[in-house]
C-alpha cells in the first residue's frame, strides 16, 4: 500500500529524486498522524525531505520560471486534487483493518503481552543499517527490537543527537545518557516498534552481533593523565601537567560529556544566527582570512575541580570525584567572537533588546551559553579558537574549532563548536539549565532548577600540587641548595592560584601547622597574554624541615579582596560545584 501511495505521489507532483526539497502544508491534513504518513511516503524520493518540513506548500530549490495565469491555475488545481486524493487514501489506511497492523506505531500494543503486540516483523541487520542517520526514515535498535523514529525526531528532548544511533543500537548511548533508564523512555519507545531482529543476526547468548561502539573513534591519550572515566573520557592533569606554568596539550585535563567527534577541518562550518533568524556561515579558512588573529594565555577549570575534597571533608557530592587536577593553563589562538558577531550583523556597541545571550552548540550535541555582554566585551577576549600551544587544537580539546571564554567556568567554552546563536534566552540544554548550578547546603536531590543561575565566572582558587624534600646529604640537590642558599634540610611547597573574571592573584598564604601561623608564598614570574589576568599564578614556598608540623595549608586572595573559606560544610552543595575551601595536605617525612 505504501509503495502505491509513493508511486501516486511521484506521478502527481512530478518529483525529481535528486534536486527537489518538499515543504508541505500541514493545515491540509486533518491529524498529525496523516501528516506523518505523508512525510514518510515522500521521504524515499528526497533525502532532504525531513530537513525541509515546513508550513508552506510544495516548493523547489530552484526558482520557478514565470508562468501564465492559466497555467498557474491548472497546476494549482492538479496539486489540490492529488493532495486531496492522498489525504483520503491515508485516512483509509489508518482506519481500514486490512492495513491497521502495518502501521509503525500501535499505541495499544504491549510487548510483554503477545495477544496485544502488533504483527511481528523480522528484520535483518543490513536492513536496519540502511536506515541510518542520513536516511529519511531512521530506525534504531533497543535490545533485539527495532523502532522507526521518523516521527519521533521533532519530539525528542535531546534533538537530533538520537540520529547518532540511527541504523544501529541505542543501548550504548543509553549507557551514557542514563536518565533514559529511569524516566519511562523504554515505554515511550514502544509506540514506534516495527519488528524484531532476525535470529540469524543474534549470537549464542541471544544478543545482537556487532553493536556499534560510540567511542571507537576516540583519539589516543597521554599516559601522564589521571583517568577518572574512560567512556566518555575524563582525566585530570597529572604531576607533569600541574608542575609547569603552561600545560602541555597532551596532559591538559579533559572533560568530555560524550564521544569525540571525527571532523574534517576543511569541511567544518560555523553557523552564526541572529535574533531575527538570519544566518551567516563561515569555514575555518573564512575565519582565519577575514578576522584579526588573537593569542592569549588562559586557564580553564571544571566546576567540579576539587569535588573529592568536598565529599571527604563534608558530605558525599554527586559527580566525578576530581582532585586538584581539573584545571590547566595553555596558550590559545583564534579570532574574537565579538568581531564575528559584528560581521554576522549584530550591533555589538548598541545591543538590541532581544540579544541577551550567546548560545553555543557543539558537534556532539553539547550546548551552553554566556551573557551577550561577556561575548562582546572588548576586553573579554572571548575567542573562537583553532590553536592550542601553537598547534591545531587536539581532538580532545575541540578540533577544529572551539569557544574559549577566559575567566569563566570551562563548561561554557564549548568544544567542536558548529553554531552560535544570539538569543533572548539562554541555552535550553541541561548543561545550562541543570548540571552546572549551585544550591544551598540544605538542598538535596530534586531542587528548583530554575531558581539558581547558571555558573559563569569562577571564585578564587588555590591548591598544593607538589611537596619536595631538599637534603644536605643529597648530591642531586646540590645545585638547588646553592640557588636557594640552603644550609639545612628544607621542604619546597608548590602549587597554583587562580581567580575567575580575569581578577589578578595578589597573595598566596601558606601554613605548615594547619593554619595556626601563616607566611606568604613567592608568586613566580610568567608570560601571560591577554587583556586581563586570565592565567593561573604558580607559587612556591621554601621552609626548613624543622618548622614543618602536621599539615600544610594554602589559601589565596585576588585583587577584588576575595579569599577562600576555611571549611567545606557551609559551602557543601549536592552537585559538589565550586569547591574552593582551604586546601590541606598532610605532612609526610622525607624518604631520603
Amino acid at each position: 500500500m505504501k509503495q502505491k501511495l509513493q508511486t501516486v505521489l511521484k506521478e502527481a507532483l512530478k518529483v525529481k529524486t535528486n534536486s527537489t526539497n518538499f515543504l508541505i502544508d500541514k493545515s491540509l491534513f486533518p491529524t498529525k498522524s496523516h501528516v506523518t504518513s505523508i512525510k514518510s511516503s515522500i521521504s524515499p524520493f528526497s533525502t532532504a525531505t525531513r530537513y525541509c518540513w515546513n508550513t508552506s506548500f510544495v516548493k523547489s530549490t530552484k526558482p520557478p520560471p514565470k508562468a501564465s495565469p492559466a497555467f498557474s491555475r491548472a497546476v494549482t488545481a492538479s496539486v489540490f486534487v492529488a493532495t486531496t486524493s492522498l489525504t483520503l487514501a491515508l485516512i483509509y489506511t489508518h482506519t481500514h483493518p486490512l492495513y491497521a497492523d502495518e502501521l509503525p506505531h500501535n499505541k495499544q500494543s504491549n510487548p510483554s503481552d503477545p495477544t496485544t503486540s502488533p504483527r511481528r516483523r523480522i528484520i535483518r541487520l543490513h536492513e536496519l543499517s540502511a536506515h541510518g542517520p542520513y536516511s529519511p526514515t531512521p530506525w534504531i535498535l533497543h535490545h533485539n527490537r527495532v523502532y522507526d523514529i521518523t516521527s519521533f525526531l521533532p519530539l525528542h528532548p535531546g534533538g537530533d543527537i538520537i540520529l547518532r544511533a540511527a541504523g544501529g543500537s541505542i543501548d550504548p548511548y543509553w549507557d551514557i545518557f542514563s536518565i533514559h533508564k529511569t524516566n519511562g523512555a523504554a515505554e515511550l519507545l514502544e509506540e514506534y516498534y516495527i519488528g524484531d531482529v532476525d535470529e540469524r543476526d543474534l549470537d549464542a547468548e541471544g544478543k545482537v552481533k556487532g553493536v556499534d561502539d560510540p567511542f571507537k573513534g576516540d583519539p589516543g591519550r597521554d599516559e601522564g593523565s589521571v583517568v577518572l572515566n574512560w567512556r566518555p573520557f575524563n582525566a585530570e592533569s597529572g604531576e607533569e601537567g600541574l608542575r609547569a606554568w603552561r600545560t602541555g596539550s597532551g596532559v591538559f585535563y579533559v572533560r568530555n560529556h560524550f564521544w569525540v567527534p571525527e571532523i574534517r577541518s576543511e569541511k567544518h562550518k560555523l553557523v552564526v544566527e541572529m535574533p531575527n533568524g538570519g544566518e551567516k556561515e563561515y569555514s575555518l579558512e573564512d575565519l582565519k582570512k577575514k578576522f584579526k588573529e588573537i593569542t592569549i594565555t588562559a586557564t580553564l577549570q571544571c566546576s567540579g575541580n576539587r569535588r573529592r575534597h568536598m565529599s571527604e571533608n563534608a558530605r558525599p557530592a554527586a559527580g566525578l570525584q576530581w582532585g586538584v587536577g581539573a584545571i590547566s593553563n595553555a596558550v590559545w589562538t583564534g579570532v574574537r567572537l565579538r568581531d564575528v558577531l559584528a560581521d554576522a550583523g549584530l550591533d555589538v556597541d548598541e545591543l538590541p533588546e532581544d540579544a541577551k545571550h550567546a548560545q553555543f552548540v557543539g558537534a556532539e550535541a553539547y550546548g551552553s551559553s554566556i551573557p551577550i555582554e561577556t561575548a562582546v566585551d572588548k576586553r573579554g577576549d572571548v575567542l573562537l579558537a583553532y590553536e592550542m600551544n601553537g598547534e591545531p587544537l587536539p581532538r580532545d580539546h575541540g578540533f577544529p574549532l572551539r569557544v574559549l571564554v577566559p575567566g569563566t567556568v570551562a563548561a561554557r567554552s564549548v568544544k567542536w563548536v558548529r553554531k552560535v546563536v544570539v538569543s533572548e534566552e539562554e541555552s535550553t540544554s541541561q548543561w545550562q539549565r541543570r548540571d552546572y548550578k549551585c544550591f544551598g547546603p540544605n538542598v538535596k536531590g530534586n531542587p528548583g532548577w530554575d531558581e539558581a543561575p547558571a555558573i559563569q565566572e569562577m571564585p578564587v582558587q588555590s591548591a598544593i600540587t607538589g611537596l619536595r624534600d631538599v637534603s644536605r646529604e643529597s648530591e642531586g640537590d646540590r645545585i638547588l641548595r646553592q640557588g636557594l642558599k640552603m644550609e639545612e634540610n628544607w621542604v619546597i611547597v608548590e602549587g597554583y592560584a587562580w581567580s575567575g573574571g580575569g581578577r589578578k592573584i595578589t597573595r598566596v598564604d601558606v601554613s605548615a601547622d594547619d593554619g595556626k601561623s601563616w607566611h606568604q608564598a613567592e608568586l613566580l614570574p610568567d608570560e601571560s597574554l591577554g587583556s586581563k589576568a586570565w592565567s593561573w599564578k604558580r607559587w612556591r614556598w621554601v621552609i626548613p624541615r624543622t618548622q614543618v608540623r602536621s599539615c600544610f595549608v594554602v589559601k589565596a586572595a585576588d585583587e577584588a579582596g576575595n579569599s577562600q573559606p576555611k571549611d567545606y560544610e557551609p559551602y557543601w552543595n549536592f552537585r559538589g560545584n565550586l569547591t574552593n575551601s582551604w586546601h590541606r595536605v598532610e605532612n609526610r617525612q622525607s624518604e631520603d
